[in-house]
């Protein structure tokens, strides 16, 4: 069991969305002190301040994850100022709508640095000391698109299946030399905090509460379980791909659960619904989209 309380926590992509619950758990189960790192430093802020009034330590740093630099200077701080990061959410994301005959270059240079690299380089600078904590948790936040086709969103889905399967391969490795330091990789499904905005989600299932993936979240970190995926219909996607001929499956996709189809529609950078009353909502980033 991954025990929280007395903790340093780190959040990347804190200013709103899964991030600023992120925060707001990490407060309620007793963390010494939240971390807050968002592109939005405004937006960071407002996720601090009700955690300040009650008592909980947290501090922001404006930090893009796309950069190395900002990256590790920032890293930097942290850890010769407060200290080592005994939990960490990596957490921040983003999506660029479209078919991905019409992106940019930078389009698909900033999804894959955010969501991909940026998680990697986010790991890299805190895991040396994670690994001389007596114990220490890693989550990474993935998708479910990393299980399967997601047409009109093939670039943040490649850039989810490199960190599903970074993360994965991350944990084992740990396993093999720093047992004490845990690694959870987390597939949902769409989440309602605005990323998703005009997507429609696919039959049998619907979009994810900010609170309902959150608490799947920490159950599976406090239990210290390698992978959740929500909802429960997403953990049926690889045994489908493993034992269906592609055909089959892609006329599922296609015309039965419609998944082929639910990025069409897709606006993205939509204003995120509003927060529980007790957690301020913050303005968007006007860069990227942060879960």
């Amino acid at each position: 069991m991954t025990q929280v309380a007395g903790k340093t926590v780190l959040i990347t992509g804190a200013g709103m969305g899964m991030g600023q619950r992120h925060a707001q758990v990490a407060a309620e189960r007793g963390a010494r002190r939240i971390i807050l790192w968002d592109i939005n430093q405004d937006a960071a802020e407002q996720t601090a301040e009700p955690l300040r009034r009650s008592g909980t330590r947290a501090d922001t740093f404006r930090v893009d994850v796309s950069s190395v630099d900002q990256i590790d200077d920032a890293a930097d701080r942290v850890q010769s100022e407060i200290g080592p990061v005994e939990i960490l959410f990596n957490n921040a994301g983003i999506v660029t709508p479209g078919a991905f005959m019409n992106h940019s270059a930078r389009d698909i240079d900033r999804t894959i640095q955010v969501n991909t690299l940026g998680i990697m380089h986010v790991a890299r600078a805190f895991l040396p000391a994670m690994v001389r904590t007596p114990s220490a948790h890693l989550v990474n936040i993935s998708s479910a698109s990393a299980l399967m086709p997601l047409p009109y969103g093939s670039v943040y889905a490649a850039s989810k299946w490199a960190a599903y399967c970074w993360s994965e391969s991350l944990r084992i490795e740990l396993e093999d030399s720093h047992p004490h330091v845990k690694v959870t990789t987390v597939c949902p499904a769409f989440v309602a905090t605005g990323m998703f905005e005009g997507a429609s989600a696919p039959r049998s299932t619907r979009f994810l509460t900010t609170d309902e993936i959150v608490s799947a979240i920490w159950k599976g970190l406090e239990k210290n379980r390698p992978i959740v995926m929500a909802p429960a219909m997403t953990r049926i996607v690889l045994p489908l791909r493993a034992f269906l001929p592609l055909s089959i499956f892609d006329f599922l996709g296609r015309n039965i659960f419609k998944s082929y189809s639910a990025m069409k529609t897709l606006k993205g950078r939509g204003p995120a619904p509003s927060s529980p009353p007790h957690v301020p909502s913050p303005s968007r980033a006007s860069e990227s989209v942060h879960r």
